[in-house]
């Protein structure tokens, strides 16, 4: 089984993390391929960013899907998008021939079955909005917190930023003043953090990335797919102007 990891910004140090953390949560027989696109934000942290993310999301998963046999992208049978926003999900499962998973539905629904409250401790306040969306969506507001650590994206690379501690200070308040009884990473740059703080905090903490590569295994091993019957049907083919005329739907049909 071959499963392609979207990390939607274009840091590759993150990018590493991210394909690190996959490889570790995924069975021996599977193979991960972590990319991230080269156009794009260094970070997502936002709506702009997020929005100006999913053409370079798009093209990687559209190039890799279409590599004949032998390259390096060939047989790609699912994808996790490595973003916790779940940035271009819905755009993704339209032009994808095998399921796709973000990762914080993924890590949402998973916590959902490891306890009641749960919180999810994302990086700046301006993220906390869209996330509220998500949880909304799917299906789990009424038993989840997000707070907010009030860590920049890119300070996770940095080791002298202070960023795990305020990760690991907010986990603690989850647990303490929320009820919390599971955590949910909010950001895939954390990806790498969760067992040594699950360890520390004495309640499960879960990582998206890793829970959403275990979804795509479950969901491909079953032989199961996006449905293409309804709003996830292939683009209609038209033309796209300017810049964007490289995406004009013919060529991912």
């Amino acid at each position: 089984m071959r499963i392609l990891v979207v990390n939607p910004n274009t840091t590759a140090s993150m990018t590493a993390r991210i394909g690190a953390a996959a490889t570790a949560a995924a069975f021996p027989g599977t193979t991960i391929l972590a990319v991230n696109p080269a156009m794009g934000p260094a970070s997502i942290e936002g709506y702009y960013d997020e929005a100006l993310a999913v053409p370079g999301l798009l093209e990687e998963i559209i190039r890799h899907q279409s590599e004949p046999a032998g390259m390096e992208g060939a047989g790609i049978d699912g994808t996790v998008i490595a973003c916790f926003d779940d940035v271009g999900l819905d755009a993704a499962r339209s032009v994808a021939a095998g399921p796709v998973v973000g990762i914080c539905e993924a890590a949402m629904q998973t916590a959902g079955l490891l306890g009641g409250r749960f919180a999810v401790v994302t990086t700046l306040q301006r993220s906390v909005p869209a996330l509220e969306r998500l949880a909304e969506r799917y299906g789990v507001a009424g038993r989840c917190r997000i707070r907010a650590a009030g860590v920049p994206v890119l300070a996770l690379e940095d080791p002298g930023s202070g960023a795990v501690e305020r990760v690991r200070a907010e986990i603690r308040r989850a647990v303490d003043e929320d009820g919390a009884e599971s955590i949910v990473l909010g950001c895939a740059g954390m990806a790498d953090l969760a067992r040594a703080l699950g360890q520390e905090t004495g309640v499960p903490v879960v990582d998206g990335v890793s829970a959403a590569v275990k979804l795509v295994e479950g969901l491909v091993s079953l032989g199961l797919r996006t449905s293409k019957a309804g709003g996830y049907a292939a683009p209609l083919p038209k033309a796209y102007a300017g810049e964007l005329a490289r995406f004009a739907p013919p060529a991912v049909v």
